[in-house]
């Protein structure tokens, strides 16, 4: 008879059992042993993510070498000490294994409890065997800055076990099994090495106790060897990230939806269905006046021309609209508006932050020109990321006969990889972990602003939230390695005899196009020219009075003459070079640092993307463009920019919704995981994403899309059932009012008062910081600049920028504040520069008409809140202007001096109304 199904499942049962159970109760504790009685609880309990295979959280703990070493927390068991042993702190808590999955009996944590009490035994000794890959992290961080690929003291070469073996003019470095005769550890012990009067200009520390031990126990182990290849993604499935995990909807690719109505615009379609579900409707159209200032501000960052508001609006065509917002997306002010918006993202800043004297980067400006220019041009987007990305790889421009403009600009654009606080180049001291820092931030730059993922969570662990492990963040940082090298960092170093200048251009590239070095040359030559002049003076001087001259005339003489040339010499253009990133091929290996510590290495990864927006069976492949490079960052640039990558288009498309409604569909800009918030409409996240993709990844389309819609033209107005319903407005059941931005606010004051100069790019324009603190942008020959011209240095930061929002970069901004607090209204009020503006806008109103104070208030209407006022308002303002007039003249009258050049009445009385409607919400506001 066949046994039943249950009875074969009972015996099999016991048989498991009978397998274990000696280990669980005949051991004494003197007796228990890693290998006879804790393994096999492991393996069966805990062997589905913690086996040499899986290694959740870098934990293997299928052998006793893999407890020792730990995982990204560090060492799992510590002998006899229950508090330090994480293995006992998570089972004993219930922690692990994890809810769903087979748990441990009460025998079972009571055996590992008295294992570790009593000893934590193994026949390995309990004490790992220590290999190569074990000691060259430490030998990276001490010693590779002099005995590594650009320096070689002694012709010591530290970076491998074969150069190790070499040694160099002294002989081998290590004997294997003799640490006592090792030379290595003798220097260290003696501590000539690293010799302490270099650690400051070399930027690093002794080795620690810890870190010489283990160099010791390999040595005395026999110096051992371990043949490993890097952590890389292969074809075989990931271990660590489950096809389970790639099914949240974010990091699938999209796919474009079908359109619920065909009748009007897809983005109407989706909208309205959302509405339609709350028993809502689109708000009206707002008026053609209304429509044409929220496209000019919202394109341009400007009030628009009251001459082109005129054309418009007698623009009787059915196709006026789609004519708007091309005319606004073909001027040069789209691209300083809409540009700012990515400087914020990739953190830009004309300093390097950290520091308090917070140095000046003198370069960082062509940056800032080249996004401005890309957005003009409509560069599409994936070439726009690939060029910041990887730039310097799509060309070999330092064997290039001439350096064309696309060359320069590729190598530009590479400045989105600067744009993090660096403070390794401000002083003597540059440090290993400064250096780690500014890559961890441009990390976090690059996850926040393109991946819309928070990846800096995953620096120091595996990703609470989001199936990112910590090995996928080191194979980022590995990506980079290869121009972003710790332990191979470019720094200005001071030499004598050296100007600052020539001690920044290791930071700098100076593959410049032709015409900016001959411009240069011919700005140098000329100030050359004017410095010889003043010493050829001087010498026909010093020859007319001839030996009997009188010497303190003639050192009065050196001494002015020396001032002039010091004066000159100020004036020399510095070298035109570029703020770049560059590949500089033979990267340092890249280790998973446990807790993110850089003192604390673990296992050893290679290059690699994001397992889980992969399909985790891929290999990272490079494929080097230019001669001496790695390949890697041009390889991540195009996994980055492939038309079905996940996220890519939905957080760029999700970005500029944003700018346009002040609320994106997924409302966290920066973050697309598990713990983001959900899109309101997901199916248009989709749709736009895909059409986006296909029409070219044109920004311009994006928004010509978007500001097509209704949803983007209905009007702002208040109505009951959408404050009921909708009352956030999340259905966009009407138009929200959003406040100006900072930048908005400045340049909009400007541009009303005629005192705006349209000069664009080049050298950003400097600051003035008074004793008080307040921070003010200096006025040119021809007014003030646009704002994302002015010097973004971070800790001068102008005052009226810094009262309406305008972030620190620390190290970006994803998304800005939005306040609306009295600060704003007082600053506006009694700042002297808003006063002045108030002033030139009233000049500008008599200058085009010298008396009628009615149609005065009309033209101020007309330029500043691009409409013409009601009859109440004109006779309102007209009245006002009156009695200010006269309370002008009554002062006039009192006093007993006039100050020349003093406005009149007339004059300041219409100022005083200028500053009236500079200060109005409808000025301040979009509707």
């Amino acid at each position: 008879m066949m046994p039943s199904r249950t009875s074969s499942l009972l015996t099999l049962a016991t048989l498991l059992f009978s397998a274990v159970q000696p280990s669980l109760a005949a051991a004494e504790d003197n007796e228990l042993v890693f290998e006879a009685n804790i393994q096999t609880v492991l393996a069966t309990k805990c062997g589905k993510c913690h086996s040499a295979k899986a290694r959740k959280g870098g934990l293997d703990l299928s052998t006793m070498e893999g407890l020792l070493r730990g995982g990204e927390s560090g060492e799992a068991v510590v002998s006899e000490s229950l508090d330090e042993s994480l293995l006992w702190q998570m089972v004993d808590g219930s922690d692990m294994p994890p809810e769903g999955q087979p748990q441990l009996t009460g025998d079972e944590n009571d055996l590992i409890r008295r294992w570790i009490e009593s000893g934590a035994r193994s026949k390995e000794g309990g004490v790992g065997v220590v290999t190569q890959h074990d000691v060259l992290p430490y030998l990276y961080t001490r010693c590779v800055v002099c005995h590594g690929r650009r320096k070689q003291e002694a012709e010591l070469d530290l970076r491998s076990f074969a150069s190790i073996l070499k040694g160099g003019k002294s002989g081998p470095a290590i004997v294997p099994g003799k640490p006592e005769e090792s030379l290595l550890l003798k220097r260290v012990l003696a501590k000539d090495m690293p010799p302490p009067k270099e650690l400051i200009r070399a930027g690093i520390r002794p080795l620690e106790s810890s870190e010489i031990d283990l160099i010791t126990r390999w040595i005395s182990q026999g110096a051992k060897t371990y043949d490993i290849e890097p952590d890389v993604q292969t074809t075989e499935a990931d271990p660590l990230v489950s096809d389970k995990d790639r099914q949240f909807w974010s990091f699938q690719t999209p796919t474009k939806p079908s359109v619920p109505d065909q009748s009007g615009r897809p983005i109407d379609a989706f909208v309205l269905r959302k509405l339609a579900e709350r028993d809502l409707s689109f708000s009206e159209v707002a008026p053609k006046l209304m429509l044409i200032r929220r496209v000019a501000i919202d394109l341009t960052g400007l009030p628009p021309n009251w001459q082109d508001v005129q054309r418009f609006v007698n623009d009787e065509s059915d196709d006026w609209y789609a004519k708007l917002i091309d005319f606004y997306l073909d001027s040069p002010h789209y691209g300083e508006r809409w540009g700012r918006y990515w400087l914020d993202l990739c953190g830009y800043a004309d300093s390097e932050g950290k520091r308090s004297a917070d140095p000046i980067r003198p370069h960082a400006w062509r940056y800032r020109d080249y996004v401005i220019r890309s957005l003009n041009d409509d560069k599409p987007y994936n070439r726009f990321l690939l060029e910041q990305m990887a730039g310097d790889e799509l060309y070999d421009f330092e064997n290039a006969d001439a350096i064309m403009p696309e060359m320069m600009d590729s190598l530009v654009a590479t400045g989105f990889l600067r744009m993090a606080p660096d403070g390794t180049g401000s002083d003597i001291v540059d440090t290993v972990d400064e250096r780690f820092e500014v890559v961890a931030d441009e990390i976090e730059v690059l996850g926040s602003a393109v991946l819309g993922l928070t990846l800096k969570c995953a620096q120091c662990h595996t990703h609470k939230y989001d199936p990112i492990p910590q090995r996928d963040y080191y194979r980022l940082v590995a990506v980079f390695r290869g121009a972003y090298d710790v332990y191979d960092w470019l720094k200005p170093t001071s030499v004598a005899g050296q100007s600052k200048q020539e001690q920044i251009t290791r930071r700098y590239l100076k593959y410049v196009t032709a015409d900016y070095r001959e411009q240069w040359e011919a700005d140098r030559r000329k100030v050359q020219d004017q410095i010889d002049e003043v010493k050829a003076k001087l010498a026909e001087r010093e020859a007319e009075l001839g030996a009997k001259a009188d010497k303190a005339e003639l050192k009065t003489l050196k001494m002015e003459t020396d001032k002039q040339i010091k004066g000159l010499q100020a004036e020399i253009p510095p070298e035109p070079m570029i703020r770049a990133l560059w590949d500089r091929g033979e990267p340092s290996p890249t280790w998973i640092f446990r807790r993110g510590e850089f003192t604390n290495p673990g296992d050893y990864v290679g290059p690699g993307v994001l397992s889980v927006l992969s399909d985790g069976r891929t290999p990272f492949e490079t494929k080097p463009q230019r001669p001496g490079s790695t390949g890697r960052r041009l390889a991540f640039a195009e996994w980055l920019t492939d038309a079905k990558h996940p996220l890519t288009a939905r957080v760029i498309v999700n970005r500029v919704w944003y700018h346009h409604f002040g609320r994106g569909i997924v409302e966290s800009l920066g973050n697309f995981g598990n713990n983001g918030t959900p899109p309101t409409h997901p199916e248009l996240l989709d749709w736009l994403a895909v059409s986006f993709v296909e029409n070219g990844w044109s920004l311009k389309w994006l928004h010509r899309e978007i500001m097509s819609s209704v949803a983007y033209r209905q009007s702002s107005r208040f109505r009951p059932a959408s404050e009921e319903r909708d009352p956030d407005n999340r259905w966009l059941s009407r138009m929200p009012l959003r406040r100006l931005e900072a930048e908005a606010v400045r340049d909009s004051l400007l541009a009303v008062a005629a005192q705006l100069d349209d000069s664009r790019f080049g050298e950003p324009d400097l600051v003035t910081v008074r004793d008080d603190g307040l921070v003010t942008s200096n006025k040119g020959e021809n007014g003030w600049r646009r704002t994302v011209y002015v010097r973004q240095r971070r800790k001068e930061v102008p005052t009226i920028l810094e009262t309406f929002d305008l972030p620190q970069m620390i190290p970006n901004c994803v998304s800005r504040p939005n306040s609306t607090v009295a600060t704003q209204s007082l600053h506006l009020l009694n700042n002297g520069m808003v006063r002045e503006l108030s002033l030139a806008f009233a000049k500008r109103i008599e200058d085009e008409i010298p008396s009628d104070r009615n149609t005065q208030v009309d033209r101020v209407f007309e330029i500043a809140l691009s409409r013409q006022p009601s009859d109440e308002e004109r006779q309102e303002a007209v009245r006002t202007i009156g009695e200010l007039t006269v309370h002008w003249k009554k002062i006039e009258q009192e006093q007993t001096e006039k100050t020349e050049n003093e406005e009149s009445a007339e004059t300041k009385a219409l100022a005083n109304f200028c500053h009236v409607v500079m200060n109005s919400a409808e000025f301040l506001f979009v509707d």
